[in-house]
C-alpha cells in the first residue's frame, strides 16, 4: 500500500504525520511530493519518506506525480497537517481483498486544534461522520485511479470531491474504514478562514461545471450538529461558515493573473 503526501511549507505538522503513517500496523510505501518548501519540510520529509519527488504548480498534480511513482496496488491520500490511527492501513486492504467490487474508501476525518474556532470546527467534522454529501475517498485501487486518469490538474480546490466521485461513477460507492484521521487546524481565525476560502474559490467555478459536482449547502448534518454542540459552539460555527462562504464567493469571481498565490501559503 502506498501512502502519498503533497507538501508546501509543511514544516509545523510533517514530522508528526509521517510519523503516523509509519507506525501503521502494516508495511506501508510513503513517497512525499514536495512544491518548494523553504522552511525544511523536505529535511523533515527525508528522514521517513521511501522517496521525496519535486513536483508543482499545484497539489492534484503532486498527488499525480506521487501515485504514478509508487508501485502499491492500493494508494491513501493524506494532508500533511493529518494524523492517522494506526489501523488504517490494515483495515483498508482488508476491505479491498473482500469485496473486489469495492474501489475507494472514506476514511473518517476528526479534528484538533487551538482556541475556540478550532472546537466549533471540530464539532463540525464529528457532525460529518458518514454524511456521503461531504465526505469523499481518500483510499483507492490503483486500478480505479488508472480508469479515471487520477486528480483533475485543472482543479486545486473541491478536487477530493471530484476524484471520489468519478472513481465511484465507475463502479460501487466507496465504503469506510473504522479508524481515523486527525486534521490538525492550528489555530484558526475568521481573517485566514476567508483568504484560504477566497483561494479555493478560485476553483469553484470549474468545478461546479462538471457532470458530478456536488450541490453546495445540501449537507444533511445540520440538525447532528445541532445535537453535538453547545449553543456556542454552534454559533461559532455558523459565523465561520458564513466567512467561508464569503471567501468562496468572493474567490470566485476574481479575475487571476499568472502567476497564482502559491497554494502552500495558504493553510489547507
Amino acid at each position: 500500500m502506498t501512502f502519498v503526501v503533497p507538501t508546501r511549507n509543511s514544516a509545523r505538522t510533517l514530522g508528526r504525520c509521517l510519523a503516523s503513517i509509519r507506525a501503521q500496523t502494516v508495511p506501508v510505501e510513503l513517497i512525499v511530493v514536495d512544491n518548494g518548501s523553504a522552511d525544511g519540510t523536505r529535511e523533515i520529509a527525508a528522514g521517513h519518506a521511501d522517496a521525496v519527488l519535486a513536483q508543482g504548480p499545484e497539489r492534484s498534480a503532486q498527488r499525480n506525480r506521487g501515485w504514478r511513482h509508487g508501485h502499491g496496488d492500493i494508494v491513501a491520500f493524506v494532508d500533511s497537517d493529518m494524523v492517522l490511527e494506526p489501523t488504517v492501513a490494515q483495515e483498508a486492504a482488508a476491505l479491498l481483498a473482500a469485496d473486489p467490487g469495492l474501489d475507494g474508501l472514506v476514511i473518517p476525518e476528526l479534528s484538533f486544534g487551538e482556541g475556540f474556532l478550532a472546537a466549533c470546527r471540530a464539532v463540525e467534522k464529528r457532525a460529518y461522520l458518514g454524511d456521503g454529501t461531504v465526505e469523499a475517498a481518500r483510499i483507492f485501487r490503483r486500478t480505479a485511479l488508472e480508469k479515471a486518469g487520477g486528480y483533475a490538474e485543472d482543479l486545486s480546490a473541491f478536487e477530493d470531491w471530484d476524484l471520489a466521485d468519478r472513481v465511484a461513477a465507475n463502479g460501487a460507492p466507496p465504503g469506510r474504514v473504522s479508524a481515523a484521521v486527525w486534521h490538525d487546524e492550528g489555530r484558526i481565525t475568521l481573517r485566514a478562514a476567508f483568504g484560504k476560502r477566497r483561494y479555493y474559490g478560485r476553483w469553484l467555478r470549474a468545478y461546479r461545471s462538471r457532470e458530478t459536482a456536488r450541490s453546495f449547502g445540501r449537507s444533511r448534518s445540520f440538525g447532528r450538529l445541532l445535537r453535538l454542540g453547545s449553543p456556542w459552539h454552534c454559533a461559532g460555527l455558523i459565523l465561520l461558515k458564513a466567512v467561508e462562504a464569503a471567501g468562496l464567493l468572493a474567490g470566485s469571481r476574481i479575475r487571476w493573473r499568472d502567476p497564482p498565490p502559491q497554494p502552500g501559503d495558504v493553510k489547507r
